[in-house]
């Protein structure tokens, strides 16, 4: 007994340690082609196989970041920008969880505005920036608002669904032990949609970045949205 033990943890030990030495390859391997991407990048900038005023180089890229930021400029934008983002994300978070809730407890809305949702999801979302900023003014609410634009109506659908992808079998038996429709959402649908609540968390972040850069791309004089633009002008 004793032996078999000692070989089982020996065994274990062995695989713990090759799982952490692919993770440790995976790492390296994705350094190693980030350098080689970025020595590519400035050798061929170097050697004049790119236009280095159009395309830039890592070197000169360092020292305008290095510039702006002796500037006290570059953090202001990064903070203003973050603002936006952390501001549209929760505000999305909250109406797709909000939204969501309504469709699975009133299944006639749900059948009213699905088509309506995925119409929304489908569109373009940064041909709807100009048009924020005829309504609502160039201001940040106008940049918060466009990025809650281009991750709402997906939030919604996907948390949505899974509300929908809960086991039957589950909520079934919360009705045999004489529990309500708020008993079902509380102790099964919301608990069972943890992972489907994390996966948009992760998604819609990234989006609302997306989004609120669009706008500053239009309505702002401040963020990384206006840098961008700004720096595309004068090709910095």
């Amino acid at each position: 007994m004793m032996i078999s033990k000692r070989k089982n943890c020996s065994m274990q030990e062995c695989y713990l340690r090759r799982q952490k030495m692919i993770k440790l390859q995976i790492r390296i391997m994705r350094f190693f082609v980030l350098i080689a991407f970025l020595v590519l990048w400035e050798a061929a900038a170097d050697f004049g196989w790119i236009d280095s005023f159009i395309f830039s180089s890592p070197s000169r890229v360092i020292r305008t970041f290095l510039i702006m930021w002796r500037e006290q400029d570059l953090y202001v934008h990064i903070g203003i920008t973050i603002y936006e983002t952390l501001v549209s994300f929760f505000l999305v978070m909250g109406i797709s969880i909000v939204f969501a809730i309504l469709l699975w407890l009133f299944p006639r809305l749900s059948a009213v505005m699905e088509p309506y949702l995925v119409v929304l999801n489908s569109l373009p979302k940064s041909a709807l920036a100009p048009l924020l900023i005829v309504w609502l003014g160039a201001n940040i609410r106008t940049i918060i608002v466009a990025g809650i634009s281009v991750a709402v109506f997906g939030s919604v659908i996907s948390i949505y669904s899974g509300f929908s992808g809960v086991d039957p079998d589950m909520i079934k038996l919360i009705y045999t032990l004489g529990g309500t429709r708020k008993d079902t959402l509380t102790k099964v649908v919301l608990p069972w949609s943890v992972p489907c609540l994390l996966s948009a968390f992760k998604v819609n972040i990234g989006l609302c970045l997306v989004g609120v850069v669009i706008g500053e791309f239009i309505g702002a004089r401040r963020g990384l949205g206006y840098l961008i633009i700004y720096g595309s002008q004068v090709f910095r």
